[in-house]
């Protein structure tokens, strides 16, 4: 039995990792940490979890064998730092890190450890996602040529509702903005699709933002991407979808556009199909994302010690450069608005639509 470990016992840890890992046969939710104790006491005995420690030697010195970490993005440098000071294994939500050089002495200093690092890139693991990866490799739509991925969504609204019945910001967005928005929280998933399901890098991309609040980061992204295979890649992610909406609807869908037909997947309608010249195959639905899936993988990354399917270290990093260049370039490139809309910029005034694509060398 390979005891699991997590630090951050906040909503993708109660939601997503602990109900998960408890469903895979071979490992064992044994160990919890909280910088709010009484949280992970909380989740300790609504999951019956073995401990929850009050202090963070006392997780990290405990029996585990690897470190589930879900805490915010700024510290994840400090909870890899310290996980392979223990020499423990570590599978680390995305975004990896705040920026390059964090990202890379994390991967850096977990070898020097002789400890594996893995981004938890959970939506390779649904079931759909795994066919849309055999399909492509099957050419099923012939050569793929363009992607459009997009998620359009609400982050939960924007506000809520304090004990006094004032409406205050909502916490969580506020966070997800300031550690650089919708593409760096949530494209990232969509970035590393587009790369595994190619299994082609990101030659250039161009990243476009739209502000409909006043966050440095823009709170909905388009991101351009040129594959050295020949493929292009659009994905548009958004955190203002609906956020302010009575009855909020997001959308989420993914199609592929090849040399002989489309695979479309749209998760409100649970639809998943593939037209192309011999006929329409509609497949089964699931999910965009699966966290047991991913433990699986998991259990056998630490039963074996390697890899295996698991996105690695590397993957992370990849996806995390394109995400925040992206970003950058949109903040970098934000012009005055115009006087009917704050959020219409005005870049024909200089005579161009378009700036120069950024290389993927830019951060090198």
């Amino acid at each position: 039995m390979m005891k699991i470990g997590i630090i951050g016992c906040g909503m993708i840890a109660e939601f997503g990792h602990i109900p998960a890992i408890q469903q895979v046969s071979g490992l064992q939710v044994y160990a919890l940490y909280d910088n709010d104790f009484s949280r992970a006491v909380h989740l300790q005995h609504r999951f019956h979890v073995p401990h929850a420690y009050p202090t963070e030697e006392d997780f990290f010195t405990s029996d585990i064998d690897a470190v589930v970490i879900c805490t915010p993005a700024p510290i994840h440098y400090k909870n890899v730092m310290d996980a392979a000071k223990h020499r423990k294994h570590v599978l680390c939500e995305k975004p990896l890190g705040m920026d390059e050089e964090e990202m890379l002495e994390m991967k850096r200093v977990m070898e020097e450890a002789g400890c594996m690092l893995f981004t938890g890139f959970n939506y390779r693991f649904s079931q759909s996602a795994k066919d849309i990866h055999r399909l492509v490799r099957e050419k099923a739509i012939g050569e793929v040529r363009l992607l459009r991925l997009v998620y359009n969504w609400h982050l939960h609204g924007k506000w809520h509702w304090n004990e006094k019945g004032e409406r205050v910001d909502s916490a969580l967005r506020v966070g997800r903005m300031l550690e650089g928005g919708p593409m760096v929280d949530c494209g990232v998933h969509q970035i590393d699709l587009a790369r595994w399901w190619l299994g082609s890098e990101v030659a250039w991309q161009h990243g476009i933002g739209v502000w409909l609040d006043n966050y440095e980061a823009p709170d909905h992204v388009y991101l351009h991407m040129a594959h050295e295979c020949g493929a292009h890649t659009m994905v548009e992610v958004s955190f203002s979808y609906n956020t302010t909406s009575k009855e909020p609807r997001p959308h989420f869908q993914y199609e592929l556009i090849g040399t002989d037909g489309v695979i479309r997947y749209n998760r409100e309608e649970h639809s998943f199909e593939v037209r192309n010249s011999h006929g329409t195959q509609y497949l089964p639905w699931h999910p965009e994302k699966s966290f047991t899936g991913m433990y699986m993988e998991l259990l056998k990354a630490l039963q074996n010690g390697t890899p295996g399917e698991l996105p690695t270290a590397e993957d992370g990093i990849k996806a995390t450069r394109i995400a925040k260049a992206a970003t950058d370039q949109a903040i970098r490139e934000r012009d005055k608005p115009s006087k009917g809309c704050p959020s219409t910029k005005s870049r024909a005034e200089i005579g161009r639509l378009y700036p120069d694509e950024v290389p993927m060398d830019f951060y090198d």
